[in-house]
């Protein structure tokens, strides 16, 4: 199968408005939509039953769901598909052809952020693909600036794509990823980098001015260090750089606030830890307004 923006549908407000970004999502890589409703079920010692009336309400799920978004994209290629088994066996296998795979999340206020399942962290860690929570209530006006006024739009300019960067331990895969989404959108790449004083100052020593303002001279020159290729080989993208102390997980959710999409990195281990899914991320991924995009590498 051909690649396509993949999202999982169940009929839930947080499903369908991951689905109404996957369509927006598949016109700016202009790729077709492939949407996935998965149904789960029991071994049982003899025939199985159909479950037929699970798979009527699973059908017009999608049917509904494909009837509104060619509506809204009569240009976009459509593919729907019901898959009988557990929802996070089905989207892992789906997501083989996904990029991305899209999941909902619902959402829980301004200052919560969005209740993220079981569902949405399994994937998020066991994905050898992209991953993007949308939290319910997302809309195409959440994406882009208000207008002139202030008041919400689908004409102004993208906001921001923002990337969490650790300048330590960067990994190409996931630059590369903000920086294409930030192309697609003709938006502002935004690179935070949020970083810890030394160990020996959090015993009541008092920080030498000088001392501080080194060490933020020295995070930053990192940071540029690790953009300055990525700089070239996008020439386009506007890049921002935001360096500070504190929690790289406070400053990405702050960061959100104003940004189209978050992307941080997972890295994959085939350990017993490997759906562990480290503080940053849980931090994004609980409490960040904007659609987040996780993105596995190696």
């Amino acid at each position: 199968m051909p690649r396509s923006v993949t999202v999982g549908v169940d009929g839930s407000p947080e499903s369908l408005a991951a689905a109404r970004w996957a369509a927006r999502e598949a016109e700016r890589r202009d790729l077709p939509l492939r949407l996935v409703h998965a149904w789960d079920w029991q071994p049982y010692a003899g025939p199985v039953p159909e479950d037929a009336t699970h798979r009527h309400w699973g059908g017009r799920v999608l049917s509904e769901a494909t009837e509104e978004l060619r509506a809204a994209h009569p240009q976009l290629e459509i593919i729907a598909e019901q898959v009988r088994q557990p929802p996070v066996t089905a989207l892992l296998a789906a997501s083989a052809e996904a990029d991305p795979l899209v999941v909902g999340s619902r959402g829980l206020g301004g200052v919560v952020g969005f209740l993220v399942g079981s569902v949405g962290l399994a994937l998020a860690a066991q994905a050898d693909r992209p991953v993007v929570l949308v939290r319910s209530g997302t809309g195409p006006e959440d994406e882009r600036r208000p207008d002139a006024d202030g008041r919400p739009s689908t004409r102004t300019p993208y906001r921001d794509v923002v990337l969490g960067l650790n300048p330590e331990q960067p990994d190409d895969t996931v630059i590369a990823y903000a920086f294409e989404a930030a192309t697609r959108r003709a938006a502002r790449l935004r690179v935070v980098h949020g970083w810890s004083l030394p160990p020996y100052l959090g015993y009541g020593l008092p920080l030498d001015p000088a001392l501080g303002e080194e060490l933020a001279d020295q995070e930053t020159n990192a940071v540029e260090k690790v953009l300055a290729p990525w700089r070239e080989r996008f020439p386009g993208v506007e890049v921002v750089e935001q360096t500070a102390v504190g929690s790289a997980g406070a400053h990405l959710v702050d960061a959100a606030a104003d940004a189209s999409l978050v992307v941080v990195g997972h890295r994959v281990r085939h350990t017993p830890q490997a759906f562990h899914l480290g503080p940053v991320i849980h931090a994004v991924l609980h409490h960040a307004t904007a659609p987040v995009a996780v993105v596995p590498h190696g």
